[in-house]
């Protein structure tokens, strides 16, 4: 199990606010020696805290404002992985998930405009590895996808 102190809290609160800002500008705002900041972020990296440190790019602003979630049935003899490869190459499927319930896979998928939402959802059970599909279009996001209060709380700040 991963534990975090307040440190940690501090140093993912501080690279979370300005992801380009360098170790020693963390230091310096931290209060704390640049190898702590390196040492704890080569930890976090190792246990999996940290996982990236790209740009984050959004659906949106490359022309693909329609988010969806898609229940997936699949053919039971392709098995989980074959789905999951022919979707890959799908480039609006952003994320696969293995699910417990009614269905086999939970699918996020981008569009350009709800018709063209029917061109990826087609080319879904084109793939052949779909028996069906069940969609839920996003109509707002008032929470975005985000980690930072997991980690003030793991951190017990």
């Amino acid at each position: 199990m991963v534990r975090l102190d307040a440190l940690d809290g501090r140093i993912l609160e501080a690279f979370s606010g300005d992801p380009r800002m360098s170790v020693l500008e963390a230091s310096r705002e931290l209060g704390v020696a640049r190898a702590t900041v390196q040492a704890r972020l080569d930890r976090m990296r190792r246990e999996r805290v940290v996982t990236g440190w790209g740009p984050h790019l959004s659906a949106e602003g490359l022309g693909f404002p329609v988010r969806a979630y898609c229940s997936l049935v699949i053919r039971q003899d392709a098995g989980h992985d074959a789905v999951a490869e022919a979707l890959s190459a799908i480039p609006e499927v952003l994320e696969l998930h293995t699910v417990s319930g009614e269905s086999d896979l939970l699918a996020c998928v981008v569009a350009r405009s709800n018709a063209d939402l029917q061109r990826v959802l087609d080319a879904v059970i084109a793939t052949g590895t779909v028996l069906r599909s069940s969609s839920l279009v996003v109509l707002n996001t008032p929470i975005p996808l985000r980690a930072l209060p997991l980690a003030r709380a793991a951190a017990g700040a």
